[in-house]
């Protein structure tokens, strides 16, 4: 199956709602890797690598987020895989 690459911007209350922290554990058990962190702007980014499909399942689970969060929108930007991740992680500023 085809190795992906994804960078996310979401935006709305995506802060201060746990959405880091649920989207690793989502993403764990997809067996994605890469890393989530928040914006000076008040949005989350996060870059996916894995499987084609499980991706698409994380940037799908990513459109509403934990309870909580009001996601306005979902920017998919596709990138090369590159591999370079081990786990996902959450990443500070």
């Amino acid at each position: 199956m085809a190795k992906v690459r994804a960078n996310l911007i979401i935006s709305g209350k995506v802060q201060g709602v746990f959405f880091r922290s649920t989207m690793e554990q989502v993403a764990s058990e997809f067996g994605i890797t890469g890393w989530a962190k928040n914006r000076t702007d008040g949005k989350v980014e996060a870059v996916l690598e894995g499987n084609k499909e499980n991706v698409d399942k994380v940037i799908e689970w990513s459109h509403h987020g934990p309870p909580g969060a009001v996601v306005k929108n979902v920017e998919v930007n596709w990138e090369e895989y590159t591999g370079e991740f081990k786990t996902f992680s959450i990443q500070y500023f």
